[in-house]
């Protein structure tokens, strides 16, 4: 009845939605120039973002996809890189997709590409690796490879751990980039401006903004963005602007690339009749797409309550109530900063992996559930749990030994162990294995944790459903 009600209301809103978005319509199609001027608009547009997709987005999806690869990832953290498989792996990638690809292995620090060059990562001679290495975001876009000049995304690659393994990406010629954006250029008219965050152009339809050896042009450096009003270039909110180059009339368009927190500008030509109507034609358009966006946003916001509607049960499981990586160091540093001592006890699920290939990732979310319970009711009240990974888990004890600490591992994995099976699967058996390290000084959580993951492998090769115990020297 409740998903009934919910359905029945959110056809009802759609309803007003679409009638409101026709008597817009109706309203700015009165005027017949007004209304050529945005289907002319329109026709240009679909292409411009077609073009971004196709050239910037689809690169970077592929990376994406390919970076989280079983293959590459075994390539990757290998105890030692078989060279002639990554470049066979790379050159295979190339012959698939059209790109050029690379893989730079934090291991071997060191760089290989498709067309088969490799480079060592040293410190002062590769300076992306090291700069990019240490940014919180995941995927970079960057350019290099200045004898032949490359536009690149670098895609950060981890083990199931989290441990960084180093860059996977794709690289493409910023002359075919050139080529394209200047047939793009003679069919629509429209030239392109690529802007990261600092203002430096990227790429662009204009060979001569294309940087060369490092040396980027500013579009501080461009007299038509130097004669805007101070407040406008401080912000960089170019939308809609109209704007004289070399005496000719261009409107301005912007696009946010916020997958790599960029701008993209599309300078479109004005003749005199166009900027006669330019200022109604921008309200048109802007209106238009408010209405288009905002219909975008209920139809997801109805959906997303009508599923949870019809499944509660799969909204919020215990297992994500607990504080993730990201938010589990600023615990540990406020208890180190309190406390005279932490142990610190790492917690596996035994057999997860095959748990969900064999029932599944609803039983596998049901696994968790279990298991984040369990550790929640059969620890102290000063104890801290979280999430390490996707099947691991995290357990901080304060003013807690070594000793006591191996007990009380030793007393959840026997709990764990001899604890009522699931109901949907009683011949399934859960277990853990737990790995136990402790500090009595002020020291990084990476350190502790890095000993509590080697004693938690320890337990691992051992034959899990054991306990280890590895210490700071």
């Amino acid at each position: 009845m409740n998903a009934f009600r919910t359905l029945h209301r959110s056809i009802l809103l759609l309803f007003a939605v679409v009638v409101i978005a026709i008597v817009t319509l109706v309203h700015f199609s009165i005027s017949k120039i007004v209304a050529e001027q945005s289907r002319a608009q329109q026709q240009s547009l679909s292409p411009a973002i077609s073009l971004i997709v196709d050239q910037i987005l689809k690169p970077l999806h592929t990376a994406e996809a390919l970076g989280k690869s079983q293959e590459l990832i075994e390539l990757m953290e290998a105890d030692s890189l078989d060279e002639d498989r990554v470049m066979r792996t790379l050159l295979r990638l190339e012959d698939e997709f059209g790109l050029t690809f690379f893989i730079a292995s934090e291991k071997e620090r060191m760089q290989y590409h498709s067309y088969g060059e490799k480079r060592k990562l040293e410190e002062g001679k590769v300076s992306w690796y090291f700069k990019y290495k240490d940014v919180d975001a995941d995927a970079v876009a960057d350019i290099g490879k200045w004898e032949d000049t490359h536009f690149y995304i670098d895609i950060k690659i981890y083990d199931d751990s989290g441990q960084f393994l180093g860059f996977f990406g794709v690289g493409k010629s910023l002359e075919s980039f050139i080529n394209i954006f200047e047939v793009y250029k003679q069919q629509y008219g429209y030239d392109f401006l690529f802007v990261d965050e600092k203002g430096d152009i990227m790429l662009s339809s204009d060979s001569n903004l294309i940087a060369e050896y490092s040396d980027f042009t500013n579009l501080e450096e461009l007299p038509w963005f130097a004669s805007l009003p101070e407040e406008t270039q401080s912000l960089r909110a170019l939308n809609n602007k109209l704007v004289t180059i070399d005496q000719k009339d261009y409107l301005i368009a912007e696009v946010k690339l916020n997958q790599f927190n960029w701008t993209v500008y599309l300078l479109s030509p004005l003749d005199d009749r166009q900027a006669e109507i330019s200022q109604a034609f921008i309200f048109s358009v802007v209106t238009l797409l408010i209405v288009v966006f905002s219909l975008f946003l209920l139809i997801y916001n109805l959906l997303y309550y009508f599923r949870r509607d019809m499944q509660p049960e799969l909204i919020v499981r215990n297992a994500n109530r607990l504080p993730d990586r990201n938010h589990i160091e600023p615990i540990y540093n406020d208890l180190t900063e309190r406390r005279q001592s932490i142990s610190v006890i790492l917690v596996d699920i035994d057999n997860f992996t095959a748990i969900n290939d064999t029932y599944g990732r609803n039983t596998g979310d049901e696994v968790l559930d279990k298991v984040a319970t369990f550790l929640s009711s059969h620890t102290r009240e000063d104890d801290v749990i979280g999430r390490w990974s996707s099947e691991e888990f995290i357990i901080f004890l304060p003013d807690t030994g070594p000793h006591e600490a191996t007990e009380i591992a030793q007393n959840l994995r026997h709990g764990l162990a001899t604890s009522a099976p699931l109901s949907s699967h009683p011949q399934l058996q859960i277990t853990g294995s737990f790995g136990v390290s402790f500090t009595a000084s002020k020291r990084p959580m990476n350190e502790v944790t890095a000993h509590a993951e080697d004693a938690l492998y320890q337990a691992r090769r051992d034959g899990c459903n054991l306990v280890r115990v590895q210490l700071i020297d």
